[in-house]
């Protein structure tokens, strides 16, 4: 059985993975492990657990890692940030990781805390940019390593063009994997492609997608995911606003159609962003299923 994502990456058949983050109270915790049960009879190829700004949720990062490498049958892939970290402090971080055999790392500079467009100040004994941290987690141990990619760029890079730039720089560092992040149209995550491949780099990039079932996750999606929700897409959701089921049908609708479309142009998989519940994830894979085992 392969133990890192770059070897399930290299399967001929799509891989389907799933993202958690860490729970903040009990109630939280039992939602989590239920979801993550529910997920596990799908066979995914692997599941990530992501670290919140400035290290605010590393212990629960860690705790659910470690519990999801040691009682579970699915492979686990860790969110590591380098804000507010020192250099020593991240390789203490990597290396609970690879005591509990997990060997996946998703490396990402991260966001203040609190305030994701505050300033970005770098720890003084830390790293500035994510391809430091991609170097430093390949230094640190026998690491499968993944970086993040904005099919509408980072808020902080000046245009597409640099930012495609600096993610060349990340793969280049030693990333294996790219996971987008989410995004509505597919045409974003071709245009993306295109862009690093012109560079003369290339590596599996994973689209992350999270199905709209509520309003509120329209008005939240600017900051989800770095850029407005595209206007051709609201009016449909808009035009059924009072109505819960009807959002949320058409969410697992249109995540469904964009799902399979991604996977007709040749993306290697797809990242599931789950929110800690499993019913509108396991709509949609079950829809995605369907269509590829015909």
């Amino acid at each position: 059985m392969s133990r890192t994502i770059a070897e399930r990456l290299r399967s001929a058949d799509p891989s389907f993975s799933f993202e958690f983050f860490p729970p903040k109270d009990a109630a939280a915790e039992r939602q989590l492990w239920q979801a993550l049960r529910e997920l596990e009879r799908l066979r995914p190829s692997f599941v990530s657990v992501t670290y919140g700004a400035g290290g605010s949720t590393r212990e629960g990062t860690v705790r659910v890692t470690e519990r999801i490498a040691t009682d579970t049958t699915m492979l686990p892939m860790a969110h590591l940030t380098a804000v507010n970290h020192s250099q020593r402090e991240l390789r203490h971080v990597l290396g609970r990781f690879a005591a509990a055999g997990v060997r996946n790392i998703l490396t990402i500079r991260g966001d203040p805390p609190g305030n994701p467009e505050a300033e970005w100040v770098r720890h003084p004994e830390g790293l500035a940019y994510a391809e430091d941290l991609v170097r430093l987690t390949k230094a640190s141990g026998d690491f499968c390593v993944g970086v993040a990619a904005f099919p509408y760029k980072h808020p902080r890079s000046p245009d597409l063009a640099a930012d495609a730039h600096y993610l060349v720089r990340k793969i280049r560092a030693g990333a294996d994997f790219a996971i987008t992040q989410m995004f509505f149209v597919v045409e974003d995550y071709l245009r993306l492609r295109e862009r690093v491949s012109a560079l003369g780099c290339g590596v599996p990039m994973i689209p992350g997608i999270m199905p709209v079932t509520t309003i509120g996750t329209i008005e939240r999606s600017a900051q989800l995911s770095g850029a407005a929700f595209p206007d051709r897409l609201r009016s449909r959701f808009e035009a059924v606003a009072d109505d819960p089921a009807a959002v949320r049908a058409i969410g697992i609708e249109q995540a469904s159609e964009l799902c399979q479309r991604l996977l007709d142009e040749g993306a290697p998989g797809i990242h599931f962003i789950t929110m800690n519940r499993s019913t509108a994830t396991r709509e949609i894979w079950f829809n995605v299923q369907a269509r590829v085992s015909v």
